[in-house]
């Protein structure tokens, strides 16, 4: 067994492993080690390659602040341009010197003794750190769908998180389990291809419109030449969309209204995409909107007005090698099956690694016992030197590039504080992180989480207890204020 000391750890190299390890170069640690599991950088935009796949945000929006890209092709832009961007990103800041791919992290333990984090890796290896960054984001363990016979299938099956561009679509029958984001995009493009498709929805989504631009050679050229002139533009979709979150979700108390519009656009959406009574009905979803992530499409209503597409809301009793059937006994034959059926936030995902604290504390029994919780999104006592990102009220705003970069602010103050200080070791005590879950739970009190009527959403956004712990129920500008401003001596340093 070997052992590696490094100054951190960083365990993911998506966008958020590569802007954490960007503010610790920052800060004048140049040390690291950012281990992936996958065989490339960029996260769920190396994973994720399906048809259709294109960013739900504006692309103005979900993008690092401090390296605007002038050449997005459009408002929305597809997935390969998301991976090509976190390549730039990591060769314009020198990151790939620091990543092993194909490297799966078993866990993490402090060890006393040494102050340091001991990171094991599969095979044997343990890595020395003084910090470890947990930067696997939300979205990284896939949810199979615990359908009984759906090992029999003696079909093709295809997973939106793990798509074989070789297998070709053209004349199959096809099913798809899943209406979520994924399958909002998906559909569309499958059932260009397919002889048939039906579409297995277990909770209808809410659709908005899709006010998608497109960014020509012309318009890239000025964005590259002006910089001000894309900063504006960003400035527009982030104010945008940090307005409508903050209304339609956070203030769902004061600004009932503002949700009712929202729902009433996508009401309309639904309505002039299709005239069929009865399938708009079975598209049209009996929470409020925001209870569940909304996403955007311009085609995904009409697609089911073609004659090759068929909706299915009964449920599925059981799958068989050649089909599936319904609860209602109806089978349908098909030859491929595409599950859309997304993400194990809960159970496998916070944290994604077994963690062990001071003290032995275990980070996801003590999250399960103890509810959910992280100061300021990102530090949990007993767990010194430990940053975690895709964790308890992180997420801010709709764009995860606005939570990374709320953390990165964190990091700055924090770590400038240990340096000036000349301790090597910080903790967050007990007393601040309860007073940040007191607010963080006193804030959700006036959300369309808590008021809103949310039972039949089947929302990741909640776990198991019905808690809605995942999102920072603030502005975005509020969330960065806050790491401004927080007490240092929210920190016990040594």
């Amino acid at each position: 067994m070997t052992t590696t000391q490094f100054d951190a750890v960083i365990v993911g190299a998506g966008f958020g492993g590569m802007g954490a390890a960007i503010a610790l170069n920052e800060l004048g640690y140049h040390n690291l080690a950012i281990l992936d599991r996958e065989d490339d950088l960029g996260g769920t935009w190396h994973v994720n390659r399906y048809p259709g796949l294109t960013v739900d945000v504006p692309s103005t929006t979900y993008s690092y602040w401090f390296e605007p890209n002038p050449y997005w092709s459009r408002l929305y832009a597809p997935g390969a341009e998301l991976k090509s961007y976190a390549e730039h990103v990591a060769d314009k800041y020198d990151l790939r010197r620091y990543m092993r791919f194909n490297t799966v992290v078993d866990g993490a333990r402090w060890d006393d003794e040494t102050q340091r984090w001991l990171v094991t890796l599969a095979g044997g290896q343990t890595l020395q750190a003084q910090f470890l960054v947990l930067a696997t984001g939300y979205l990284c363990q896939p949810k199979k769908p615990d359908i009984p016979g759906i090992d029999t299938f003696a079909g093709t099956v295809l997973h939106a998180q793990d798509w074989d561009d070789d297998y070709s679509l053209r004349g199959k029958r096809a099913a798809i389990i899943g209406t979520g984001s994924t399958g909002v995009q998906l559909i569309p493009k499958l059932a260009e291809d397919v002889a048939d498709l039906t579409v297995y929805q277990r909770t209808p989504i809410w659709v908005m419109p899709k006010l998608d631009l497109s960014f020509g050679p012309r318009t890239q050229r000025i964005f590259a030449r002006f910089p001000a002139t894309q900063r504006f533009v960003r400035l527009s979709s982030d104010m945008f969309m940090d307005f409508m979150t903050t209304l339609a979700m956070w203030k769902f108390r004061q600004l009932r209204p503002i949700n009712t519009i929202a729902a009433k656009i996508g009401a309309l959406h639904r309505f002039l995409a299709i005239r069929d009574k009865e399938l708009r009905r079975k598209l049209t979803p009996d929470y409020d909107f925001g209870c569940k992530r909304p996403t955007l499409s311009n085609v995904y209503y009409r697609t089911f007005t073609k004659p090759n597409v068929h909706l299915e809301t009964g449920g599925i009793d059981r799958i068989e090698p050649d089909g599936i059937v319904g609860r209602d006994g109806t089978k349908r034959v098909v030859d491929t099956l595409v599950l859309a059926t997304g993400f194990d936030v809960w159970e496998s995902n916070l944290p994604a690694i077994e963690v062990i604290g001071r003290e032995g504390r275990d980070l996801g029994k003590w999250w399960r016992e103890n509810r959910f919780q992280a100061y300021e999104g990102m530090t949990v006592p007993l767990f010194p030197n430990m940053l975690t990102q895709a964790s308890p009220y992180a997420w801010v705003g709709m764009s995860w590039f606005d939570t990374v970069e709320t953390q990165m602010r964190h990091m700055r103050r924090l770590f400038g504080e240990l340096q000036r200080r000349g301790a090597t070791t910080f903790e967050v005590t007990e007393d601040a992180n309860a007073r940040f879950l007191d607010e963080m739970l006193r804030l959700l009190d006036d959300s369309v989480f808590r008021l809103g009527n949310c039972a039949t959403s089947r929302s990741y956004w909640f776990n198991g207890r019905g808690e809605s712990p995942l999102f920072r129920p603030t502005s975005v500008r509020s969330a960065v204020k806050a790491q401004e401003r927080f007490p240092l001596t929210d920190y016990t340093m040594a």
